[in-house]
Parts: C-alpha cells; sequence; structure tokens
C-alpha cells in the first residue's frame, strides 16, 4: 500500500510548502484589495453601488462551481451519474471595479489527466474527487492562471440559483425552442415553450440543467449564457441594489465560499459599478473525432487562455 506521501515523501512536502505559501501570498494580496473591516452605516442607496460595501481597489479572480445537488452537504445528488455532487457548470470570473465582469465557461466534457493516473476523464468529475481545491488548481493548469488565482470560490448547489433567481425578481429570456422532457428517475422535468418568457427560480433552474443529448453540452453553456446575460440586466434595474444585502445573507446560508460577506458585498458592488454587460467567453475546443464524447482543446494556443488581452 502506497504511503499517503507517496513514491518521493520529500518532494511531496515541498510541493505542500509550496501551496501553502502561495495561498498566504494570496491572503496577503487580497488583504491589501480588502485592508479595512469597514461596514456600510444605514440602508443602501437604491442606485448606487459603493452604498453596499468598499469597492476592491484590485481585480479578483473567482472559481464557480455549479454543482447537481439540491444542496451542498447533499450525499445523493438524484442525478446522473448518482452519488456525490459533479459539477454541472465551471466558470472563472474576474470583477475589477469599473470594468466589465468577465466570465471565461469551461467546458465540464474536457478530456483531463490527473497526476500518476492513465485514465483520461471529464473535467466534470475533478470536483467529485477532490473538491473545490484540488478543481481549482485543475483548471489553473488548464487555463495558465498565475499562481494564486483563483483567489476565491464559491460552489453553487440547484437550491441556491432558484434562491437568486427568486429574489431578484423573475428574469426575461427569449427562447429559441421549446425544452419538453420528464426523467422520473431523477425527479426532474422540464416545461418551457419557445418566445418570450418570465422565468422563475425553478424554471431558470430547468433551462440550465436542461441536456438532450451527452454530446449537448455545448447548446447547455448557451442557455447558460442566456441566463448570465438576463442576469446582468436585473442587476441594473432600480432598486434592485437595495434588495441585495438581504438577497446575499440568504445565499450566503446556501452556497459554500472562503468569501466573507464583506468581500461578497465589495465583489457585487464593484460588479454593478461597471454598468457594462459581462464579457463572456470559452475556451477553443478541438472539433470532435468520430463518437467521443468527451474534448480537447485546439493546439498551439498562446497562454494564458484567460483573460485576453492580460
Amino acid at each position: 500500500m502506497h504511503r499517503w506521501l507517496g513514491k518521493s515523501p520529500g518532494r511531496t512536502l515541498l510541493r505542500l510548502a509550496a501551496t501553502l505559501g502561495g495561498l498566504w501570498l494570496t491572503s496577503m494580496a487580497l488583504g491589501l484589495i480588502w485592508p479595512k473591516q469597514d461596514q456600510v452605516a444605514g440602508d443602501p442607496s437604491i442606485d448606487e453601488a459603493t452604498s453596499l460595501a468598499p469597492l476592491p481597489s484590485g481585480p479578483v479572480t473567482i472559481l464557480l462551481v455549479g454543482i447537481d445537488s439540491n444542496q451542498v452537504n447533499d450525499l445523493i445528488n438524484q442525478a446522473a451519474p448518482m452519488g456525490p455532487a459533479n459539477a454541472d457548470s465551471l466558470m472563472l470570473v474576474k470583477v475589477e471595479a469599473r470594468r466589465p465582469v468577465e466570465l471565461l465557461q469551461l467546458p465540464i466534457e474536457l478530456a483531463v489527466t490527473l497526476p500518476g493516473s492513465d485514465s483520461i476523464q471529464p473535467l466534470a468529475s475533478i470536483y467529485r474527487q477532490g473538491g473545490v481545491a484540488l478543481t481549482a488548481d485543475v483548471i489553473a493548469e488548464i487555463v495558465g492562471l498565475p499562481q494564486g488565482e483563483p483567489q476565491r470560490y464559491v460552489v453553487i448547489p440547484r437550491k441556491a440559483v432558484r434562491t437568486l433567481v427568486d429574489g431578484l425578481g423573475e428574469l426575461e429570456v427569449n427562447l429559441n425552442e421549446s425544452f419538453e422532457y420528464e426523467d422520473k428517475t431523477q425527479n426532474y422535468s422540464v416545461d418551457l415553450q419557445a418566445g418570450q418568457q418570465s422565468l422563475n427560480g425553478a424554471q431558470v433552474e430547468q433551462l440550465v440543467r436542461y441536456r438532450s443529448a451527452p454530446k449537448a453540452e455545448a447548446s447547455r453553456r448557451q442557455r447558460q449564457q442566456w441566463i448570465l446575460n438576463a442576469l446582468a440586466k436585473q442587476l441594473q434595474k432600480p432598486n434592485t441594489i437595495a434588495k441585495l444585502p438581504k438577497l446575499l445573507n440568504e445565499l450566503s446560508e446556501t452556497v459554500q465560499t472562503d468569501l466573507s460577506q464583506r468581500e461578497l458585498m465589495s465583489l457585487t458592488a464593484a460588479a454593478i459599478s461597471s454598468n457594462q454587460f459581462p464579457v463572456l467567453s470559452q475556451l477553443p475546443l478541438a472539433p470532435r473525432a468520430g463518437e467521443q464524447t468527451l474534448r480537447q482543446l485546439k493546439a498551439n494556443n498562446p497562454m494564458p487562455l484567460w483573460p485576453h488581452g492580460n
């Protein structure tokens, strides 16, 4: 039986030390971005983002992990494959005050091979194996992020999606087709009609979760973009800012994150302060070969793959 430190304990300890050092440097850097424990006095303004919290003084990169269970601590996800939660969606988000939010949608069907393993597996399965820490490490390596990024993470179960949408108000989405599907095994159904729709939290969950076939992940990411754009529009509406403190407090009980309440408020304020739509990006994927389900990146892409121009 292999020892916990592996065949080369000295090398493993060096890697652990480097990881801990990187985490310490990251915490120091974030301390410069949020140097004071300021609290917002009084009620937030209905139209001023900075009334929520002081804006961060620099960019912050967050890993968003949307999981296929109703709550973070659910042991059974009632999805496929059945068992502990998988990552249904993965995104990197870069937030900087008064600049548009940048989002990178990561293909959960991307083929990855972990060090020491000979098997290929989808990126979605990494969360089930190693949680958010391993997921963040793998994604940082794929994308070519600087050491210490992503600085923060948020794990979003399905319940949090419903809470977010219902807290902000129904989302206006123009569906290019009707979506109808029922899976009694997973206790899941979709019944949405084509055209302009006002979707509540449960209906948004149906839309972002729906996948017509194992190879249809790209279409699901397109529907996720519809929702992201609709959320951006909703955040710019009058009186939205006044709703956010209560909503963020409710979400903090549902999501799993290493963001403090103050940091979450600050990043939300920074996202609203730009008054611009998010910049959505995707990784460059090579065409599928034959009947393969997993995808590969296009060859010879310059690093880092994201953000563009940085």
